[in-house]
């Protein structure tokens, strides 16, 4: 006879095992026990956050055979697939909208598996886990961001509504070197791109790549100043603490690399980027000089740089952006999932998404036409 399945919840990732977490997981660095641990440890997330951990682990005989990073929101910042009008709406209509549950990592606008298990069986206990943890809590409903394409329609299978939304991923065709990468593109992007670099590389200084051991405290004192930077003129408030930086230095600088522009020995600009098995994720950005195309260049050409030399599938550059289009950078589709316990607004809400989900898939058609490729090749 099988075993019966248990369904935990716990307050801190810390009181779940890593080696157990982790050895669910497929290498993404942000579903990681010691990423997911470093948010809170530096309360990142947690009490006066709006985002207080509630991981799920799900048990057979004694082992732990799935898990999901999940939180209960008392807002819907820092999520990236954005859901305020739905809010809004719910409330209008008389409901509470928040608390919710959100199964997603906090402030990382990343796809990668959400439902940690090893077969399709133990991942749909877990979406039938948070639909009835949901109705436990009597709160308004849960959702899966950043999801697989496969957990999306699993979840569809569960009730769950998918959603999709789009981004932009840079794709590595086997290209040898970035001048490979460019003979793809058209002659005019091609001469662009080539401009925009050398006025990028012109600011007086120098770019270094630090990793690991590369990476001292000074390097975080700098970028932190950063990222407060821009952190303030794009949510108000930074939603990382400096103690974050420290964790992940700690417990994650192999996986990190942080691009450096310096300037008479001095950091003027960076930008954060996450190394995982097959792409690098570039998350955070800031400056405190102001450079022509600086930007572009840490953050995505160096990105490029980067997965090209090392091999990795592609780069994921973020939320938004269309700019990135013209820096070969192609819109790729995001999936999540949603699932409200009010009947009604539910039907509502899949009437919504059915719509949504056919713009969506013309957007991403036709912004695939303005991609800067030779016509006819996409290829290297």
């Amino acid at each position: 006879m099988t075993d019966a399945l248990t369904l935990s919840t716990h307050s801190s990732i810390a009181a779940i095992d890593p080696q157990d977490w982790d050895g669910l997981g497929d290498g993404n660095p942000f579903t990681s026990h010691r990423f997911l641990l470093a948010l809170e440890q530096s309360r990142s997330v947690g009490t006066g956050t709006g985002w207080q951990p509630l991981h799920l682990t799900l048990e057979q005989g004694g082992r732990i055979v799935g898990a999901a990073p999940l939180y209960a929101k008392s807002h819907s910042q820092g999520e990236y697939i954005f859901d305020h009008a739905w809010a809004q709406a719910y409330m209008r209509a008389g409901g509470h909208y928040y608390p919710k549950l959100q199964c997603a990592v906090p402030f990382t606008p990343a796809s990668g598996a959400r439902l940690l298990a090893r077969d399709d069986a133990m991942r749909a206990a877990l979406l039938e886990g948070l639909t009835g943890l949901a109705e436990k809590l009597q709160v308004s409903g849960a959702h899966v961001t950043f999801c697989t394409e496969a957990e999306s329609r699993l979840g569809a299978e569960a009730g769950f509504l998918p959603r999709v939304t789009q981004q932009y991923h840079w794709i590595n065709r086997g290209y040898g070197s970035y001048e490979e990468f460019l003979a793809a593109l058209s002659s005019r992007k091609r001469k662009d791109l080539r401009k925009e670099r050398a006025r990028a590389q012109a600011f007086g200084g120098t770019i270094r790549h630090l990793r690991g051991d590369d990476l001292r405290p000074h390097h975080w004192d700098a970028f932190w100043g950063f990222y407060q930077d821009t952190g303030a003129r794009k949510w108000g408030q930074p939603y990382l603490t400096r103690a974050f930086f420290d964790r992940i230095h700690d417990t994650m600088r192999d996986e990190v690399l942080l691009v450096l522009a310096e300037r008479d020995g001095q950091p003027i600009a960076g930008a954060l980027n996450f190394l995982g098995p097959d792409a690098i994720y570039g998350r955070y950005w800031g400056c405190v000089e102001d450079h022509a195309f600086l930007h572009f260049e840490l953050c995505y050409h160096q990105a490029i740089d980067h997965a090209i030399t090392h091999g990795l599938a592609r780069v994921e550059a973020g939320a938004q952006g269309d700019h990135k289009l013209a820096r070969g950078y192609e819109p790729m589709p995001i999936h999540s999932l949603h699932w409200v316990r009010d009947g009604g607004f539910l039907q509502a809400l899949a009437n919504y998404l059915a719509q949504e989900r056919r713009a969506m898939a013309d957007e991403i058609e036709a912004l695939a036409g303005f991609t800067p490729f030779r016509k006819g090749d996409t290829g290297g």
